[in-house]
């Protein structure tokens, strides 16, 4: 046998034997999930927030009515109607512990809602869609984030997704303001803006 075809084999075990390690221990998604930031990093990947796209602040038929017949539980095991939030802007995102692209933007989700978390007319509902619902709260709690988790009771016809994540926003007049499928980058100076608009 070559010497460099016995470096290639070498080469080829080793690295097959640690993704075998990462997806054994259930750290793949994570590693995933950490490389993917990185693309987040970039900003190619911001929700468009723009007030000619969202409709934030216009009188505009084209955002519609939201629909508030949503029941969440939290991780205290407490009932939430969505209807009881009705007046405040509701940032809803939908992720599970198995979605890298999800375990890519929480960081900077976390890092939002401690900017606003003071703020009374703003809140964050990240509904987990993992089976186990525990998993979701062992996750929220290793990673320290400062936000609640939730899962649903029913979700109403209008939040059905097929992708994940997928986050909505609701403003204060009860309108969907933003839809936006898959990871984002909700860190920034203009989602912010963007959020306090819609109060």
């Amino acid at each position: 046998m070559k010497k460099g075809t016995k470096k290639n084999i070498i080469e080829v075990v080793v690295i097959g034997g640690i993704l075998g390690i990462l997806v054994f221990t259930g750290l793949h998604t994570e590693v995933i999930g950490f490389v993917q930031r990185g693309i987040l990093q970039t900003g190619i990947m911001e929700p468009d927030v723009s007030v000619e796209e969202a409709g934030v602040g216009l009188v505009d038929q084209q955002d519609p009515d939201a629909d508030f017949r949503m029941t969440l539980v939290n991780s205290k095991g407490e009932d939430l109607s969505l209807e009881e939030l009705r007046g405040k802007v509701i940032f809803i995102n939908f992720w599970a512990t198995w979605c890298p692209p999800c375990i890519a933007e929480m960081p900077g989700i976390n890092e939002l809602y401690k900017d606003v978390e003071q703020d009374d007319d703003i809140v964050f509902i990240m509904l987990s869609i993992d089976k186990d619902f525990q998993k979701a709260i062992d996750f929220n709690e290793r990673k320290d984030y400062d936000f609640e988790v939730y899962r649903a009771k029913s979700i109403p016809p209008m939040y059905a997704t097929q992708s994940i994540p997928t986050t909505y926003v609701i403003d204060a007049n009860g309108k969907l303001v933003l839809s936006h499928l898959g990871m984002g980058d909700y860190d920034t100076k203009e989602f912010r803006e963007f959020l306090n608009n819609a109060k």
